[in-house]
């Protein structure tokens, strides 16, 4: 859920079927704001906040990476 409004631009929004926001994911399931080449958010300044709290290099994000690479 974007829980806030941090900026997100509408392209990467999706709205469940109770109007809830999420952000969009692609047909690969990745978040539609990642750049597949760098692993890097093409949004992070405006990311939300569930993004926030998911700290860069924790062993849960060394373990998503795995996982799609």
């Amino acid at each position: 859920m974007i829980i806030s409004d941090t900026g997100v631009p509408e392209r990467h929004i999706a709205v469940d079927k109770w109007g809830g926001e999420t952000m969009l994911r692609l047909e690969d399931g990745w978040c539609s704001a990642l750049d597949r080449e760098t692993f890097m958010c093409t949004i992070y300044e405006n990311r939300p906040w569930p993004c926030r709290e998911f700290e860069m290099g924790s062993d849960e994000c060394r373990a998503e990476r795995a996982k799609g690479m």
